[in-house]
């Protein structure tokens, strides 16, 4: 009885990791920042290998970046890590580094690296923008740019970042949502590659508690808006209240909602954010060069100028508390698009 027990979790597990809801996610399943190098002594790192099916072909790639266009039949007999990320997203960002080491490592020993980019946002969806990221992160290996998620629906895959591995006979054999176990997935590579085992590479600067979840101020995803204040499709003068909640955040000056971003129409703008994390970030674009003057907890911050529709950084320290940031926008123009925090 237990035997079967065990089974059906196995069973109900796995299809788990693969089933598709409405729900796109960001995995943060972990949050380092170590970016050292592996040291030389090998210490097996134990890779649990599955075989989930035989991998889907690449499917509705709208523009194909770094490469001619590919299939997965054209790849049997390579190792393939397929890596689905968008260029603002935190985790995405984070994860790049490791993913961009593999391909330079294990490129000429047989590996191949698809980074299959599909958008969250509108802006996402435009090849120079993409291009420009491409170029940003140092990313050499092919991109698709799967703009209609045909590929994303393909692998039932729900999360950003997340990765597959395919082996030379074209099937899924492990997979890995979010961030961390990087030395598991390397480990991965090295055996289908024929590679002794690199370092357990697993112990790693934690960024603390993160108390806060990304905060969307679109329409489609709106949650954090303080109750004080209502989202409105047409221009619309905010004033900012007295105190705010943990984990909301409120405007000043003439706002206009939108299903995915807040735009600021007239004139200066504030927005008030409280949040419990070491870090914080934000996904902004601006007509014009938009300078952003920043306090954290009334503490000036250096500020920043937004342009490019891509994630900045506000506030960058390892004091995970409950912290107040006020962000001063000094022209119209200016559109936000999330919050995210480390």
């Amino acid at each position: 009885m237990k035997i079967l027990l065990l089974i059906i979790i196995a069973a109900v597990v796995v299809w788990a990791g693969f089933y598709i809801d409405e729900r796109m996610k960001h995995a943060d399943t972990s949050l380092n920042t170590d970016t050292g190098q592996p040291e030389t002594s090998p210490i097996s790192v134990k890779v649990d290998f599955k075989n989930y099916g035989k991998a889907p072909d690449f499917a509705g790639i709208s523009k194909w970046l770094n490469s001619e266009p590919l299939t997965i039949k054209g790849l049997r007999g390579k190792i393939v890590l397929v890596d689905f990320w968008t260029y603002s997203c935190i985790n995405c960002i984070r994860t790049l580094p490791y993913v961009t080491k593999w391909y330079d490592t294990y490129k000429d020993k047989g590996l191949v690296v698809v980074g299959v980019h599909t958008p969250e946002f509108d802006f996402e969806k435009d090849v120079s923008n993409v291009q420009d990221a491409i170029k940003r992160f140092g990313i050499h290996y092919p991109v698709a740019q799967d703009n209609n998620y045909e590929t994303w629906r393909s692998y039932n895959n729900q999360y950003w970042p997340a990765e597959y591995l395919i082996d030379k006979n074209g099937d899924i054999i492990h997979v890995h949502f979010g961030e961390g176990e990087y030395d598991v997935t390397e480990n991965a590579i090295r055996s289908l590659l024929g590679i002794d085992a690199t370092q357990n590479n697993s112990s790693k600067e934690s960024l603390g508690e993160v108390a806060s979840p990304e905060m969307y101020f679109g329409t489609n995803r709106l949650q954090n808006l303080t109750p004080e204040q209502i989202a409105s499709l047409s221009p619309k003068t905010y004033s900012l209240p007295k105190e705010i909640s943990l984990n909301k955040f409120a405007l000043e000056g003439n706002w206009q909602f939108s299903r995915e971003s807040i735009k600021l129409v007239i004139g200066q703008g504030k927005i008030w954010l409280k949040f419990h994390a070491g870090k914080i970030h934000l996904v902004a674009s601006s007509q014009n060069p938009a300078k952003l003057a920043i306090k954290v907890d009334g503490k000036s911050q250096p500020s920043i100028t937004v342009k490019d529709s891509e994630l900045y950084t506000l506030f960058d320290s390892n004091d995970y508390a409950d912290h107040l940031v006020e962000i001063i926008i000094n022209q119209p123009g200016f559109e936000a698009f999330t919050f995210t925090f480390g």
